[in-house]
């Protein structure tokens, strides 16, 4: 078997990555650095995130703290000595040339923000904006080609794989963008909306800054056009589905790009070296899932004592003239011990999935013209949309919804639940089904095909919406969380000041020490 162009063109990519890579010891004080951190941690387990995108999160809330209380001026060089605190970045990303293009971008995109309006078809722009603006930070500080080479070969490969019959290529094209970035690269919703600002105006820059804004309207709308698109679920699931073999080539090829070769040399030894790969990385992923499930118990304790004593307590307290100290603790400690049962039923993919994933890199890297998966023909307009049988479907999903919301309902009638705790107990049970669902989908990163079980439909009919009501739940409460806005303003200010001053005292107690010769 030889390699084919694409193989080699990866080959070459991460080998140059590797050349370039330079690493250099750490001129953070240790004490500085674990105190910061400390508190970086503390505060990402109480906001639900995805590991990938605790950085770009890191980056845009300490720039709207840095914006409102501090001087714009020097808002690119705390952020970046904060980053380095809390271990976000290594120092050998950070040279005055980083430092001065995080700087620039941050006036680049302030001045766009005072050059556009503030509500454009009913969307925030000082949100869009920020978004984008910690999006592009990230890139700055943390840039990827190789991941980006990796983007455009599944690009290429599953492109021909999409028909949208009556469609555009051009809709094709950017659903299959967002698509990757989301299954592959784990870009969230600001990171998304950045990569379409960059293929809809390119590079913000003084030069087309007038021009951008003069067509910003527009290209807002077309944004939020393609991120609304009817069909994205549809080709984002597709794409799900394809996306495990590249997470281990792009394993394999972080390793040693020239593994690649063992195909031509010694397939059964390249055989062994993906089965190990594999094996490696299922731990990893069981690995994920428990610090997953760690940090989902946190921010549900955290936020579950809180609530239940400043409301059901309350409730309780008042309208019944006591506290039902009962189906209080079962509302504190139920999504708990809900979550750890989950957890242990969870599993990870085995020998056979690692076959399929060895067959699916042997063609990726050694056909000429490769192909995996199915094709993928779906209609933008389905006529079966506005049918009676799908009207009936719908019926029944939300019967469903009322059926299990209703069985839980009486289900806490018969212990004594108010319908204070009643409400509680179902508003994060559905935070419970969504944390849980988001955890297996991580633990079936690695699984190529999506296994079907006897109860699957069920568990689709009467889990599912709650889970999706879990979903616009946790992204309310992350949006109007006091506790998170006293804790980022009043909390994190001045700790990271307190942090600031020792590594000042620090530098000066070493320079005196430099001064005895």
């Amino acid at each position: 078997m030889e390699l084919n162009s694409y193989a080699k063109i990866l080959i070459q990519t991460f080998k140059k990555v590797g050349e370039d890579a330079k690493h250099s010891p750490s001129n953070i004080n240790p004490i500085v650095s674990e105190l910061a951190s400390w508190y970086e941690r503390f505060r990402n387990s109480i906001e639900y995130r995805e590991e990938e995108m605790i950085l770009r999160a890191s980056i845009e809330r300490i720039l709207k703290r840095k914006l409102m209380l501090g001087d714009k001026s020097k808002v690119g060089e705390e952020l970046v000595k904060e980053l380095l605190w809390a271990q976000h970045i290594q120092e050998e990303q950070t040279d005055a040339k980083t430092i001065e293009n995080v700087t620039r971008s941050i006036k680049l995109y302030l001045e766009l923000k005072s050059k556009v309006p503030k509500t454009i078809h009913n969307i925030n722009t000082n949100s869009f904006i920020t978004n984008i603006l910690s999006s592009d930070i990230e890139n700055i500080l943390s840039p990827s080609q190789e991941r980006e080479t990796i983007e455009n070969f599944i690009f290429h490969i599953l492109k021909k794989n999409i028909v949208i019959e009556d469609g555009t290529d051009e809709d094709r094209n950017v659903q299959l963008f967002i698509a990757i970035k989301k299954a592959y690269s784990k870009n969230d919703h600001a990171l998304i909306e950045y990569n379409l600002f960059k293929q809809y105006f390119g590079e913000l820059s003084e030069e087309n800054i007038e021009s951008i804004t003069q067509n910003f309207k527009e290209g807002i709308k077309t944004i939020k056009g393609q991120l609304n698109h009817k069909l994205r679920f549809k080709i984002l699931n597709y794409v799900k589905r394809q996306i495990p073999p590249f997470l281990i080539l792009e394993d394999i090829l972080r390793q040693d790009p020239q593994s690649l070769t063992l195909i031509e040399k010694d397939p059964e030894e390249f055989q062994k070296f993906i089965e190990t790969t594999c094996s490696t990385r299922y731990q990893s992923v069981a690995t994920k899932v428990r610090r997953a499930i760690i940090r989902s118990i946190i921010f549900i304790a955290l936020s579950k004592v809180l609530f239940a004593f400043s409301v059901e307590a309350t409730y309780d307290n008042i309208i019944h003239g006591q506290i039902f100290w009962i189906p209080l603790l079962i509302n504190i400690f139920g999504p708990i011990l809900l979550m750890i049962i989950v957890s242990l039923l969870i599993r990870i993919p085995g020998q056979k999935n690692t076959a399929e994933i060895f067959k699916r890199i042997q063609i990726l890297i050694t056909d000429k013209d490769p192909k995996i998966g199915k094709k993928l023909l779906i209609k933008e307009h389905d006529e079966n949309s506005t049918s009676t049988l799908h009207t009936f479907f719908s019926i029944l999903s939300y019967g469903g919804f009322f059926l299990s919301v209703g069985f839980i309902v009486l289900l806490l009638m018969r212990f004594n639940f108010t319908i204070a705790s009643q409400g509680i107990f179902i508003f994060f049970l559905s935070i419970v089904s969504f944390l849980a669902y988001r955890i297996n989908q991580t633990a079936q990163t690695y699984t190529v095909k999506e296994r079907q079980h006897l109860f699957t439909p069920f568990i689709d009919l009467f889990f599912m919406p709650i889970a999706r009501l879990g979903r616009h739940l946790t992204e309310s409460i992350s949006q109007i969380n006091i506790f998170l806005f006293i804790l980022d303003f009043l909390i994190e200010t001045p700790y990271k000041g307190l942090v600031s001053f020792f590594e000042q005292w620090f530098f000066f107690l070493h320079s005196k020490r430099d001064g005895l010769g």
